[in-house]
């Protein structure tokens, strides 16, 4: 029997940007943040292997909700433009200044994204705890924990990642598909200036080799491979081996964090709502990151939820699920269908796949117009 639950309009389960990104947002709301097994991060120290690149439009988000300008100016830095390779010598090329933007994206890492995310949401959280069951009434969700505490919420936010909790609990089927693939992170000194560039190669058999700019002369390393080949690679030679795949771009690489590697797998869940439930994150959508667009797509989810719960209607009414369902919808889908096509595309091998793909990098890049639209797409 349960006695005197703890109540509150949403609990959200999940302690990464995008839970506490969610926290912060509905912050009009009585929140609270399941935190599971996780307490409040060191302010970071050492250059984190893991980074993101975050639209402007989603920056923007970040800094209405007071977390952006409190994350050291030099930590981050901006991206004026990208530069992409084909396998067979095609490119395609963006540029901020041609496109009459500022920029195109901010890099960002990890461990300051989510430092400024907790130091504003921490009064709000429960760490760490363990979620042990959740019950769907008529007007409510119960969550109950491992330490015998009961939450109620008309609402529960899923934000806790691929191996959801809440996506599992709230009877939630997910597609999921392993790429066969390793990404192998690290952070290196270059010596040339990257000049605010981000670089990407698409290589034979379906490798992905992404240098993103950082703050000095230093890149970000994100490095998508056969699991095979990933697990063969090691630190020794690492510098080495992107200085070749990158036809030395950025001259000599000198190795500054040490790699991390991570299997990639795409998954989707069937729905992102069930009664009293919401999904976002990675509890929804798991997506390759050639792209670059897996948070990007989580902090989309965020900004959505707070168009729906805007009003003042509980905020848990399976009507303004479906309106968050279906907003979604669209985009997700066709991100995952642009993922699934570029990795299907450059994972082909044979002529006529590297005739098509090469030629179609060649094309977009001298249709200013669609260059434009896929660029403003990406930044919103």
């Amino acid at each position: 029997m349960i006695i005197n639950p703890v109540e509150h309009d949403i609990v959200v389960v999940g302690a990464g940007p995008v839970a506490l990104s969610v926290a912060r947002a509905l912050r009009g709301h009585s929140v609270a943040v399941l935190a599971q097994e996780r307490r409040s991060p060191p302010a970071p120290q050492a250059l984190d292997a893991r980074v993101y690149a975050l639209s402007p439009g989603n920056v923007a988000f970040l800094r209405e909700l007071g977390v952006w300008d409190a994350i050291p100016p030099e930590r981050l830095c901006p991206v004026h433009a990208m530069r992409i390779a084909g396998d067979a010598g095609a490119r395609l090329d963006f540029d901020a200044y041609e496109a009459g933007v500022a920029t195109l994206a901010w890099i960002v890492e990890d461990s300051w994204l989510q430092h400024a995310l907790w130091n504003v949401v921490a009064p709000l959280v429960y760490a760490p705890v363990e979620c042990r069951r959740l019950r769907i009434q008529a007007d409510k969700a119960m969550l109950e924990l491992a330490d015998g505490r009961t939450l109620a919420a008309k609402l529960v936010v899923g934000a806790d990642g691929a191996n959801s909790f809440v996506r599992r609990e709230a009877g939630i089927a997910a597609r999921e598909h392993e790429y066969g693939q390793h990404a192998v992170v690290a952070n290196f000194a270059c010596e040339k200036s990257h000049r605010g560039t981000a670089f990407q190669w698409f290589l034979a058999g379906g490798a992905v080799l992404a240098l993103l700019p950082l703050p000095g002369d230093r890149v970000s390393m994100v490095w998508s491979l056969p699991s095979a080949q990933a697990e063969q690679m090691s630190d020794e030679r690492l510098a080495h081996d992107v200085e070749a795949a990158s036809q030395g771009m950025l001259g000599a690489l000198t190795l500054v964090t040490p790699s991390r590697k991570y299997p990639l797998r795409r998954l989707a869940a069937r729905r992102v709502i069930a009664p009293r439930v919401a999904l976002a994150g990675d509890a929804a959508h798991v997506v390759h990151p050639l792209a670059g667009q897996g948070l990007n797509l989580g902090l989309q989810d965020v900004r959505e939820l707070c168009e729906v719960f805007a009003s003042d209607r509980d905020v848990g009414d399976f009507r303004l699920l479906r309106r968050y369902e279906r907003a979604r919808a669209e985009p997700i889908l066709a991100m995952n269908a642009v993922i699934g096509g570029l990795f299907g595309l450059f994972g082909a091998r044979g002529g006529a796949a590297s005739f098509i793909r090469n030629a179609g990098l060649n094309l977009t890049n001298h249709l200013p117009v669609v260059k434009n639209l896929l660029m403003r797409q990406a930044m919103s």
